[in-house]
């Protein structure tokens, strides 16, 4: 998030009528869009048709059309899809359906094989209805976006434009209940704003001049200027859907697995087929019943369900959770999360609420022995350089020195040669001066020097101290302190209780202000003052152990450990962009009690995968053996395996529903 704050304008009057926007209804594919639907039912409607006549024993030229156009529709779809993986050399489950129910057919087993047909489309159906239905939860959000938006130009008129051309710079009116067109920050007005949709917030927010406003969010009874600050394609809607699909096009590794080994066994299933056919003709059997028992073999033991059974689960567990504002970047992470069994929790930004203020300013009034005829700064320039300096940082520490001298009026001149050094400090050239800002273990030599006494005593009271040096000496100590979220202590319980241990605390902070805040979440390992290389050394150190860590951060410095780790979350509103390309999930609400509720959902997507593996299995063998041992009449195998087929993708898509989300919450046995 910027940290520029922008200035204040005049104040906007409020427009004479209120012009509500229109809420866009939820976007929900509609069942009969989808071709696999249609042709389904089509299917199914010539099936109806025929199936009296053939019953009641009408003329074949009356039943013979319906039953052939029910072929045609319900398998001319997957046939082809088969035909094309042939010529890639894959065999597709999908062929063989197709031919067994043409094999059908061809022994006189009409009927059977065009049952076979229509509940096989139906099932194709309803597996694309569900993942319509995944999608459109995630899909939907791009209808809060408005589609136009009104855009100022430099001498104040209006101009009404697709909110999709707005470009970074732009200013846009925003009047009392419409939706904003874009993420930006507010020069101008004052309203209450419900983005709930984007933060989860119950109430609505009050914005002023310097405040963040995201695209799609509802506005309240103010007027409100606001400059846009991203382009629409890079708003925080956007990336929640771009993401989401981009996730949704991953294979978990079971998925693979299971494709892997899909090929290998399609190819065994057919060679066995082949067996059941032709050993029987060589020892007398007739051909109708050898025929017959062989397709009804290749039906039963084709492995729909189970190639269905790992990623509807997925998918809908991820869907789910980017609805409650995390996004699970692949389903190889949706997997890994519900795997994890140690945590190592980042403490500014993460624990806490990211947005410290700035508690203590002490300049030194003591000139350094090296130039005693030194002029000491007062508060309010030592403020002023260390604001300078932090000026081009997004460290949330240095927002809050920056926060701090705006709210003293204080002008902030140039700074020139920043740099930049994670987990260490800035550094950068203010009024000629070299001024450089920092913890004090990485700019004071001296323990005894009084700028060091200064930092010890404001750590003590639980502060992070910042050191600010003008020309290599010591200028003045700064005293910053952070708020902790109110869902942290809970967080953490529930973490520890998932993983049957405390998480670990990793912070670039100083040792006490560690402590301080670990004692009162019920962390008891903490590891403090470390480089951005410290916290990988950590986490290596706890993947060694053998643990698969979870990591969750937001800044610059957590991003090699977050991309070291077994998983690595990061909170999105305060996260710094590295932080969040490098994060496999993203918390975008920055709700941290969101974290034990996606892994608790991740280990119920698993275990539905499993109860899916066994409920895929337990069908084919036990159909298999009774076609082998007894005679299964092929009408119930079809309706056994593609029985299978759909309960298995139901029983998937049971994650998608928001009563899952809600029983995968920590109980509150979990946070004893």
């Amino acid at each position: 998030m910027s940290s520029v704050l922008q200035s204040s304008g005049p104040q906007t009057p409020a427009a004479p009528t209120p012009r509500p926007d229109r809420v866009p209804p939820r976007r929900r594919t509609r069942v009969l869009a989808l071709p696999e639907a249609r042709w389904a039912l089509a299917a199914l409607l010539l099936f109806l048709a025929a199936l009296p006549l053939y019953l009641l024993g009408a003329p074949a030229w009356l039943w013979g059309p319906l039953f052939a156009a029910t072929y045609a529709t319900g398998g001319w779809e997957p046939g082809w899809e088969g035909l094309k993986a042939l010529r890639e050399r894959t065999l597709d489950v999908d062929l063989l359906m197709v031919v067994a129910a043409l094999g059908a057919a061809a022994i006189g087993q009409v009927l059977d094989g065009a049952l076979l047909i229509v509940i096989f489309a139906t099932s194709g159906a309803l597996e694309a209805v569900a993942t319509a239905r995944t999608a459109d939860s995630v899909r939907g959000l791009l209808d809060l976006a408005p589609e136009t938006a009104t855009r100022l130009a430099d001498d104040g008129t209006e101009e009404v434009v697709p909110a999709g051309s707005l470009a970074v710079g732009d200013v846009v009116l925003v009047r009392p209940g419409e939706r904003i067109g874009a993420d930006g920050g507010v020069l101008a007005g004052a309203s209450d704003v419900d983005q709930a949709t984007i933060t989860g917030e119950p109430l609505p927010v009050a914005k002023q001049p310097g405040d963040e406003v995201f695209a799609g969010t509802l506005n309240g009874s103010g007027a409100l200027r606001v400059r846009v600050g991203r382009d629409p394609s890079d708003s925080v809607i956007a990336r929640i859907v771009a993401m989401v699909e981009e996730a949704a096009e991953t294979k978990a590794p079971t998925q693979l697995f299971i494709e892997k080994v899909e090929q290998r066994y399609s190819l065994a299933m057919v060679a066995v087929t082949l067996l059941i056919f032709t050993i029987p003709l060589l020892l007398g059997s007739d051909l109708r019943s050898t025929l017959l028992r062989a397709m009804t073999f290749m039906i039963v033991a084709s492995p729909c369900a189970v190639v269905l059974a790992t990623m509807p689960p997925l998918l809908s567990a991820m869907a789910n959770a980017g609805r409650h504002g995390v996004l699970v970047k692949s389903a190889v992470v949706m997997e890994r999360l519900g795997q994890i069994d140690a945590v190592a929790l980042d403490k500014t930004g993460t624990l806490t609420e990211g947005t410290p203020y700035l508690t203590d300013l002490h300049p030194l009034t003591v000139s350094a022995p090296d130039a005693p005829g030194a002029d000491a700064l007062d508060a309010d320039a030592l403020l002023r350089a260390a604001a300078a300096a932090e000026y081009p940082s997004e460290h949330p520490l240095a927002r809050a020195v920056v926060e701090a001298a705006r709210a003293r009026g204080l002008e902030l001149p140039p700074a020139e040669d920043f740099a930049s050094t994670p987990g260490t400090g800035v550094s950068a050239t203010v009024d000629g001066r070299a001024v450089a800002v920092g913890g004090p273990a990485r700019l004071l030599d001296d323990p005894a020097h009084p700028a060091a006494v200064l930092a010890a005593a404001l750590e003590e009271q639980g502060r992070t101290a910042v050191v600010v040096t003008v020309d290599g000496r010591p200028a003045g100590v700064l005293g910053i302190a952070d708020r902790l979220r109110p869902e942290a202590a809970h967080a953490t319980r529930a973490l520890a209780e998932l993983t049957g241990g405390a998480p670990v605390l990793v912070t670039g902070d100083n040792p006490r202000a560690a402590a301080r805040l670990a004692a009162d979440v019920g962390i008891t390992d903490v590891r403090a003052g470390l480089l951005p290389q410290d916290k990988v050394a950590t986490v290596q150190e706890l993947r060694n152990a053998g643990a698969k860590v979870l990591v969750v951060g937001d800044g610059v410095n957590d991003a090699p450990a977050l991309a070291a780790a077994h998983v690595g979350i990061a909170m999105g509103r305060a996260g710094s962009d590295l932080a969040l390309e490098t994060a496999d999930a993203v918390v975008v609400r920055d709700e941290l009690a969101t974290i034990p509720t996606v892994v608790n959902l991740s280990r119920r997507a698993r275990a539905l995968v499993i109860q899916n593996l066994v409920i895929a299995g337990t069908f084919i063998a036990v159909l298999a053996v009774w076609d082998l041992v007894g005679t299964l009449p092929l009408p119930l195998g079809v309706a056994g395996h593609e029985g299978s087929t759909v309960l298995v993708g139901l029983n998937g898509l049971r994650l998608l529903a928001d009563g899952a989300w809600r029983r995968s919450r920590p109980t509150p046995h979990q946070e004893t």
